[in-house]
């Protein structure tokens, strides 16, 4: 028997009782409420969050990717995650990844006994070839996870860097990695229920993770999304609008450098700061390590 009654995710909210009874407004008030407390308690997890932040960006300057992994909600999240990175910050989809116990049905339909498998989460890792390079996130809610347990395992025999994501105290899953994160959120409004505040703090800690990464190695220009894919058409009046907040141009100049740069708001941008062609502009950023600042200061980053 697996012993759940030391997880404070597991155990019973005592605002909550009456769950059933409440009218509509109160319950809502109550979770409210409950959902307030969230955002205090990833407060507490920065130092750690920043240790995280420092491994993941340190992979992606070598080359490596970051693996997020995890089962249920947790894994449905790692994977909203790293999808999320492809349009907003350009990258390839292989850069960041999502993984799910019991692979993409596990998306919308629960596959039995994915997650208590170790093996799994090492199958998983070892079909994407991880190296040494790669950080991988463990996520689990509960913290004890198997399938989480298994791959962070397998990153620590292969040399990756190894963060854990979870919302108990003392969580397994911490032991099991370089860097532990975990954010007790307490009992859940439905007790059990870890898609609540559990999946609001991994959530909250998730865009901190890949949003400050990806600040780390140059996809941010003040606080732009510089690197952003115009892969419909509200991308594209979104990038003529970061052209025109970075440069202070006006609409049709925005235009004309989106179009002559071939649709990189990146490059658009330092052409018309920097005044140079699509050519010259294109080997200051390379030199730049692709920082716009950095390129438009004329230095390497």
């Amino acid at each position: 028997m697996i012993d759940l009654s030391k997880l404070t995710t597991e155990t019973r909210n005592n605002k909550t009782m009456n769950l059933d009874e409440l009218p509509t407004d109160k319950v809502l008030e109550l979770m409210n409420a409950e959902d307030q407390t969230v955002p205090k308690s990833v407060q507490k997890t920065l130092p750690e969050i920043t240790e995280a932040v420092k491994r993941i960006v340190s992979s992606f300057r070598e080359g490596g990717r970051l693996i997020y992994m995890g089962a249920g909600t947790s894994g449905r999240l790692g994977v909203l995650d790293a999808a999320e990175c492809v349009p907003t910050f350009g990258t390839d989809p292989e850069m960041v990844q999502g993984l799910i116990a019991g692979g993409q049905q596990a998306m919308t339909v629960a596959v039995e006994g994915a997650e208590d498998s170790n093996e799994l989460g090492k199958k998983d890792l070892v079909e994407r070839n991880l190296t040494s390079k790669d950080t991988v996130v463990g996520i689990a809610a509960s913290g004890r996870t198997p399938y989480v347990i298994g791959g962070l395992d397998y990153a620590v025999s292969v040399g990756a860097n190894t963060i854990s994501l979870a919302c108990n105290d003392h969580a397994e899953i911490s032991k099991h990695a370089q860097i532990a994160i975990e954010v007790p959120v307490g009992p859940e409004v439905l007790t059990g229920s870890t898609r609540l505040k559990s999946g609001t703090a991994q959530k909250l800690v998730l865009n901190m993770l890949s949003t400050v990464s990806m600040i780390g190695i140059g996809k941010v220009y003040k606080n732009l999304m510089v690197d952003v894919k115009p892969t419909n058409a509200k991308l594209v009046e979104r990038s003529k609008r970061i052209i025109m907040q970075a440069t202070e141009c006006d609409y049709e100049a925005a235009g004309k450098a989106f179009l002559e740069a071939d649709q990189n708001v990146k490059l658009a941008i330092v052409m018309i700061l920097t005044n140079l062609s699509k050519d010259e502009a294109k080997v200051r950023l390379q030199n730049a390590n692709g920082f716009v600042r950095q390129t438009i200061k004329g230095g390497t980053n």
